[in-house]
This record gives C-alpha cells, sequence and structure tokens, in this order.
C-alpha cells in the first residue's frame, strides 16, 4: 500500500521509521549507560566504605574487643545505614552485628575472590553486597558492606518513563515536520504533473515550470521540455505531411475516377474492362472520402477548420439527422426510434454542419455495425445546463480491450469481428468536433451487446423564458471561435 502512496508519504514513512528506530537505540543506549554509570558509583562508595572499615580495624586491633566492638558499631550506625558485617572464613562473625545488619541475608563468604560483588533481595528491596577479605594480624577475615538499590532503579524507571514519553512525541513532531519539508520540497513535481496533463498531441507548445533550484528536478525539467521541444518538431513536420499529402493526392485521384468514368461511357468496351473501371471507380471514391477525412483532421490540428458558429437548435439538428438516418437504416434492415422528453428544448452554441456529421457518424456506424433486423435508438434529454444526445444499437458491440482505444485515429478493432470497411477515422473527426464545441463523447459497449454513445453538450438557452444562460453570456463577452 505504501507504493501507492505520494512521494512525501512514502518519505515521511520512512524518515519516521528511521527516526523511530535511531530514537529506541539511543534510549537503549542511554538506559544501559546510566545503568551501568549507577552501579559502578554504588561499587565504589562500598569499596570506600570497605577500606575505611579495614582501616578501622587496622587500627583498632590493638584494643581490648570490647571497646573495638564499640567502635566497629558507632562506624556501621554512621556510615551506610548500619549495612556492615566482618566475618570468619569460617562464615563466624568477628564481631557483634549492627542493629540494622542482624537480620540481613548476608551471603556466605569465603575468601575465594577479592572485591567480590553480588545482589541479595531483602524485605522486597534490591541490595548490592561487597565481601572483601581482610587480614588483621594472624587472623584472616571477610569484610562485607552492603546498600540499597532502590534509588538506582528509581532513576532507571523515571529515565524509562522520560523516554516512553519523550520518543512518540518527538516522532509526532519529526513526521509532521518531514511531512510539511517534503511537501514544499516537492512543490515543483506537482507543478510539473499539472503542466504535464494540459500538454497533449494538440498542445505541444506548452512547456513545464523549471523550478530554480539548481537540483535534480530542474535538471528533470529542462530534459522534459527540450523533448517536448523535439517532439512538437516532429508532430509539426507530420501534420503538415499529412496535410499537404492529402491536398495533393485529391487532384489525381480524382484524374483518376474521371478518366474512368469516362471510359464507361465507351459502350464498345468489354465486359472484363468495363469491370476493371468500375473497381477503379468505386476505390477512387473510398481514396476520397480517406483524403477528405485526413484533411478534416490536418486542418483542425492546424487550426485552420474555419467553423461558423452560431446559436443552433438541437432538437431540430438531431430531427434532420434522423429523417437521413432513416433510410440508411431502411437500407440495413434496422429500426430507427427517435425520443425527445416532453417540452424538450435545447440551445446549443456550434457550427450546424459540424454537428450533423458529429452525429451522422454515429447514426452510420450504429447502422453499419448492427446485424439486421437491428434497432437503433436516438434520445434527447437536458438536466440543468446540459443536453445529452444518446445513441443507442443492439449490435456487435465493442471489446473491453478495443473500447479505450477507439477514438483514435486510424484504430480498426480485431479485423476477425469487423464486417464492416473503413479508415478508422470515424470517431477521431466526431471526438474532434466534440471538444471543439466543448461537448464530451463516451461510450459504453460490451461484446455482442450493442453499443451506446453520448455526447453531452452546454446549453446555450436553458429555457425560452430565460433566454440568457451563463455560457451565453460568456459567449457574448468573446469573439465567436473560429
Amino acid at each position: 500500500m505504501i507504493a501507492r502512496r505520494s512521494i512525501s508519504l512514502r518519505l515521511t514513512v520512512w524518515f519516521s521509521a528511521v527516526f523511530f528506530a535511531g530514537l529506541a537505540l539511543f534510549g537503549a543506549v542511554m538506559w544501559f549507560h546510566l545503568k551501568d554509570t549507577l552501579t559502578t558509583g554504588r561499587s565504589q562508595t562500598l569499596e570506600r566504605r570497605a577500606d575505611r572499615l579495614g582501616d578501622l580495624l587496622r587500627d583498632t586491633q590493638a584494643n581490648p574487643p570490647e571497646q573495638l566492638a564499640g567502635r566497629f558499631q558507632a562506624f556501621a550506625d554512621a556510615t551506610g545505614g548500619g549495612l556492615m558485617e566482618v566475618f570468619r572464613t569460617n562464615g563466624t562473625l568477628a564481631l557483634p552485628s549492627p542493629a540494622a545488619a542482624q537480620t540481613f541475608p548476608w551471603p556466605r563468604v569465603t575468601p575465594i575472590a577479592r572485591d567480590g560483588f553480588s545482589e541479595v533481595a531483602f524485605l522486597g528491596q534490591p541490595y548490592r553486597v561487597l565481601a572483601r577479605p581482610f587480614s588483621s594480624g594472624s587472623q584472616a577475615l571477610v569484610l562485607c558492606v552492603a546498600a540499597p538499590l532502590e534509588a538506582n532503579r528509581n532513576v532507571l524507571r523515571t529515565f524509562l518513563s522520560g523516554l516512553l514519553w519523550a520518543i512518540p512525541v518527538l516522532l509526532a513532531v519529526s513526521a509532521l515536520g518531514g511531512y510539511a519539508l517534503s511537501r514544499r520540497a516537492l512543490k515543483p513535481v506537482d507543478e510539473i504533473i499539472a503542466a504535464t496533463r494540459s500538454i497533449s498531441v494538440s498542445n505541444l507548445s506548452g512547456r513545464l515550470p523549471v523550478p530554480r533550484t539548481g537540483d535534480e528536478l530542474q535538471r528533470l525539467s529542462e530534459t522534459c521540455n527540450e523533448m517536448l521541444a523535439r517532439l512538437e518538431s516532429a508532430v509539426n513536420e507530420i501534420k503538415r505531411f499529412t496535410g499537404d499529402a492529402s491536398h495533393e493526392l485529391r487532384n489525381p485521384v480524382s484524374f483518376v475516377r474521371t478518366t474512368a468514368e469516362l471510359a464507361l461511357r465507351n459502350r464498345q468496351i468489354d465486359a472484363a474492362s468495363r469491370r476493371a473501371f468500375e473497381e477503379i471507380v468505386a476505390e477512387c471514391g473510398k481514396a476520397n472520402l480517406l483524403l477528405k477525412d485526413m484533411l478534416t483532421l490536418a486542418r483542425a490540428d492546424a487550426g485552420n477548420s474555419r467553423l461558423a458558429f452560431e446559436p443552433v437548435d438541437l432538437v431540430g439538428l438531431v430531427r434532420a439527422a434522423c429523417h437521413k438516418a432513416r433510410l440508411l437504416a431502411d437500407q440495413y434492415g434496422h429500426t430507427l426510434a427517435v425520443h425527445f422528453e416532453q417540452g424538450c428544448y435545447a440551445t446549443v452554441w456550434g457550427d450546424y454542419s459540424s454537428l450533423y456529421r458529429l452525429l451522422w457518424i454515429l447514426l452510420d456506424n450504429a447502422a453499419k455495425y448492427t446485424a439486421a433486423p437491428g434497432a437503433i435508438k436516438v434520445t434527447l434529454a437536458t438536466a440543468g445546463e446540459k443536453a445529452t444526445v444518446t445513441v443507442e444499437d443492439n449490435g456487435i458491440g465493442i471489446s473491453a480491450s478495443d473500447l479505450p482505444h477507439i477514438f483514435g485515429r486510424f484504430y480498426r478493432a480485431d479485423p476477425s469481428r469487423s464486417r464492416v470497411e473503413g479508415f478508422g477515422l470515424g470517431l477521431s473527426i466526431a471526438t474532434w468536433i466534440a471538444n471543439v464545441h466543448r461537448a464530451s463523447l463516451s461510450a459504453e459497449s460490451k461484446e455482442n451487446s450493442g453499443s451506446v454513445f453520448k455526447i453531452v453538450f452546454p446549453l446555450l438557452v436553458v429555457d425560452p423564458r430565460q433566454p440568457e444562460s451563463p455560457l451565453l453570456r460568456s459567449l457574448s463577452a468573446t469573439a465567436a471561435p473560429r
């Protein structure tokens, strides 16, 4: 799922994950370092107490036992809360126990190690114990001192609690800051995307904005603009070639057709020659239609369509086109039904002949790609400031793989399915006419289930009682498009 998100979100997620890992590692290292520091400090404290106890025993070894015991009791009470003992190597006490140390669980000590540390629990609290061998004259002793570790544990718990609170807060702040910075850094990318979407084959003169950042985004924009310049040059050459070729080929094809038609007037030609000349005339007619369509698209690409825009009654236009299409439908053995909403009134801003051609292309395709006896239905409906013309048939339909490409130039469906000859330019011209008139042309179809083509127009007059629509007001402020 992360791969489908924006770069900003992915960067924020990865940055937050790395930052969290870094914080967790830093916190763990600091916690163990603090624990080691506190333990070392406590151990050093016990070692100093043991050293002072050893000095006391050396200074008082010549004193009577009662005086030595008193000095030891006073020293124990004054340091470490009285948690100290002096054992013989066999585990018996060499001096009387201080009051605080009498019930302390001193480990069984033996002189096997110097400065040996251990930890014990007493009354539910942890303690650190140091057992150090000591020689007092001819007597071998073991000095034991202990100190509580609860203060150390409280410090560690406080530190850990602070980490558990600080890490989420720092993580949230860093994530928000990282997201804001990434959005700011990638803002030029959004501008590049918006500019790229506005550029099409008919608008290759557009260029991407170049951020003056001196980084990869600037180099990417400059490279894309250079590529667009090369594409614009190549496409313009193709457009010029298509227009010039269409224009120049019309005269030779017309000449060939005229010559063949003159030859057919000769009643003395043999049957084989007559059939050949008839095929030439037929093929020249198809070539003329192709050249006419190519020339139309070439002029449209060059912006020289020369359309005369005016208010057009869409209801009358649909009636006129369907009246002519009935003859075509009868020829193919189909029925043609026309339906208008009750009280339908639709006026659009456009070129009458071009709109007629748009509707005729859809009706012609519906008749050709529907097996007899078929049914064709044309509907005109209005909703708000939109008018929708629908051409529906129950013909062979369009496969899902072909449907996204049918409006492309020279696109032909699978030849094994197509029963109709054509050049694949009709729907391209229909799309161009729709775009020029600010309309949208769409298709819905399923294989062997028929097709539905819809043209949605912006209405010039929504209601005759309110003749001035937003579109009419906008158009009245500008010249009619050409």
